[in-house]
């Protein structure tokens, strides 16, 4: 099999390492950035390898589910995780949006001072997947700057509130 596509996805942002850390750490900051445009209901959101963020996105009459199982986190430094859509009960499924989609992303998620600003490395790779999922994934990076764009759009506009 050949290597993994990657998605990659950078920004610097013009405040403290600290401040946009807290952005991406507390849940009641993260559930306004994350998933722009729609209402993002935290419940479970567990800081350390092995815990969980559950994650509930909704729009109109749809509703995203979502696991990420942390795997490694260094304090202003480092985020890693396993994203996953998941049933009603938390378990990972198929996205039913998207049925050959990965069934799990390892997500790494850097923070660097950058002379008082932060730079944000966000880099996505599917885990376990079959080629089918590995396509859907390729196909679909192009289209992911748009997501965690404007995502990255309101961690600016809150950076500046």
């Amino acid at each position: 099999m050949s290597e993994l596509p990657e998605y990659v996805y950078e920004r610097i942002f013009n405040a403290p390492l600290s401040k946009v850390w807290k952005l991406w750490t507390d849940p009641e900051l993260l559930s306004r950035w994350y998933g722009p445009g729609i209402e993002t209901v935290i419940h479970r959101f567990d800081l350390k390898p092995g815990g969980e963020w559950r994650n509930e996105m909704s729009w109109g009459d749809k509703k995203d589910l979502s696991k990420m199982t942390f795997q490694e986190v260094v304090h202003e430094a480092k985020i890693v995780w396993h994203h996953s859509s998941v049933d009603s009960d938390w378990n990972v499924i198929s996205n039913p949006m998207m049925p050959d989609w990965p069934k799990v992303l390892l997500t790494t998620v850097t923070f660097e001072d950058a002379a008082g600003k932060t730079k944000v490395i966000l880099k996505q790779v599917p885990i376990d997947a079959e080629q089918n999922e590995i396509d859907c994934f390729t196909n679909m990076m192009s289209g992911m700057d748009n997501g965690w764009g404007a995502g990255f759009n309101i961690i600016e506009e809150m950076i500046a509130e």
